[in-house]
């Protein structure tokens, strides 16, 4: 009796651990996607976020968008020294891998 209910546990303990082992293995591939968009847009909201708080650059047209930790900047900016310092401030931010900038100095374009 005592083998047949130690049998029947690791049985059911067998049969529990098995979505669990292909659950792990399945979805690699599209958890590192959902992964990677989460940090981007986690990356995206915080370039946007330190740019909108800086007093020097807070004030422009800056789009921010984040592929992979590649952060790109453009819009509309007033100076060239704008463009530097929102470069600088993505710069700052964790996750951030690269700065590409197509930011336009108001009036040059």
């Amino acid at each position: 009796m005592r083998h047949a209910t130690i049998i029947a546990g690791l049985l059911s303990l067998s049969l529990a651990a098995a979505p669990i082992v292909g659950c792990a293995s399945g979805g690699g591939a599209k958890t590192a996607r959902v992964n990677q968009t989460l940090d981007d847009a986690t990356v995206q909201t915080r370039v946007k976020t330190a740019i909108l708080n800086d007093p020097q650059v807070g004030g422009d047209q800056i789009d921010v968008t984040s592929v992979n930790g590649v952060v790109t900047l453009s819009g509309v900016i007033k100076s060239a020294d704008h463009e530097k310092r929102a470069v600088d401030l993505a710069r700052k931010i964790g996750g951030v891998k690269d700065v590409k900038t197509s930011l336009k100095v108001q009036g040059s374009f």
